[in-house]
């Protein structure tokens, strides 16, 4: 019930963000946006209220403890739906979505944390997979059940059905999540005490060189998300069979978090996640290169994204894990500091690559593989040039 709990709110943010990936023309179209790259928004508003506010929770969960911290979180983001339900104007919905990722930071950084707070090194990384398994069944079906609700009512209804999300989520860890934050790692709530633990998260090697490369990682994936819609329905006319097609691409990330829990603790973070980053790599270069010479075909894109996706599972996970690695007497604040700047970071990239969307996939492929490249040195840089080495014993912060 742990994992599955924890699961649970993970997905809270995919579903915020697949589900209406169908709807986006019809959400633009319903609030009087004239240029298709301006329903990026849609989700780039909420991306950005997920990552900012990600930087309070953490120094929150650390003075006040997990659970309150993410209980309040889930009511914010209940309350936000249901405002993005009935919102009849784009600035009501952009108002609607930042809170609204505000509230589902909550549960980004409480998530990891809560992890954190059980388990180390890589046992937390098979624990993590273990929840991205079910987390990641979210954009599997998401996007379909934005296009079912569609079918019967209009847009607005997805969003009626987050907050009922949300609501049921916020019952279920009212009732059934144990507080996990050992009372002897009680943080003061003071700027002092925030301050050095910024600046511990900021100047450990390890950690920032991971969170920037996720950061990369991140860009790529919301990249692909912001385009993606417009990719099937004006390069592909395949707008029908988005969904299925989206769903597929998300299993393979589903099935790789999969085999990561299964293998992660046999050979270690770094042999699964350094082999998979020059894989995310290489699929990367290859998409770049099929679609500059006009090669893409809804297939190709497709299976390239599908190995991408595949990489990508193997990757988050364990560099996630790998940066917390020096942070266990500070996990919230750390935690916070990574979803800030990987999701932040991630979203403000990923919005500039959407916005190059002219109709091919070029924009795309040459994003990816300019992120994939910049996160290699950014790995090297944590690891000081050394890849692929043994499983590091956890180091504790202090």
């Amino acid at each position: 019930m742990f994992v599955l709990f924890v699961a649970s709110i993970m997905a809270m943010n995919a579903i915020s963000i697949d589900s209406m990936l169908p709807a986006l023309p019809q959400i633009g179209e319903s609030l009087g946006i004239t240029e298709a790259n301006q329903t990026q928004w849609v989700l780039t508003a909420y991306l950005l209220g997920f990552g900012g506010a990600q930087i309070i929770y953490g120094p929150l969960a650390d003075r006040f403890g997990r659970k309150p911290v993410l209980l309040f979180g889930i009511t914010v983001y209940a309350a936000a739906s249901l405002w993005a339900a009935l919102s009849t104007s784009f600035e009501a919905m952009m108002a609607a979505r930042v809170i609204q990722g505000i509230g589902a930071a909550a549960t980004r950084v409480l998530a990891v944390t809560i992890v954190r707070d059980c388990y180390s090194g890589a046992t937390m990384a098979r624990v993590m997979s273990l929840t991205f398994i079910v987390f990641l069944a979210a954009p599997i079906v998401a996007p379909s059940l934005g296009q079912a609700v569609m079918l019967f009512v209009s847009w607005h209804w997805i969003f009626g059905l987050l907050a009922v999300y949300g609501v049921w989520t916020l019952i279920w860890g009212f009732f059934r999540l144990p507080e996990t934050l050992h009372p002897q790692d009680r943080m003061p709530l003071s700027a002092v005490a925030i301050g050095r633990a910024l600046r511990l998260t900021l100047t450990t090697r390890l950690t920032i060189g991971y969170i920037l490369a996720v950061t990369l990682l991140f860009g790529a994936l919301f990249g692909f998300i912001n385009s993606i819609q417009q990719i099937f329905s004006e390069t592909f006319d395949a707008a029908t069979i988005f969904p299925a097609i989206f769903a597929g691409i998300a299993a393979f990330m589903a099935l790789s978090s999969f085999v990561n829990s299964r293998i992660v603790e046999r050979l270690g973070t770094r042999k699964v996640s350094h082999a998979a980053l020059f894989g995310f790599t290489a699929f990367a270069a290859a998409h770049a290169v099929t679609a500059w010479f006009g090669h893409e075909s809804i297939w190709s894109f497709s299976l390239v994204q599908a190995g991408m996706m595949f990489c990508f599972g193997l990757l988050v996970s364990n560099f996630n894990s790998m940066a917390m690695e020096p942070m266990g007497h500070i996990a919230g604040t750390a935690s916070s500091v990574q979803g800030f700047i990987s999701t932040t970071g991630g979203a403000l990239l990923g919005f500039a690559v959407g916005q190059q969307f002219d109709g091919t996939t070029l924009p795309l492929g040459i994003g990816f593989t300019l992120f994939a490249l910049c996160a290699i040195g950014f790995v090297l840089f944590a690891e000081k040039g050394r890849l692929f080495g043994p499983q590091r014993p956890a180091p504790q912060s202090t």
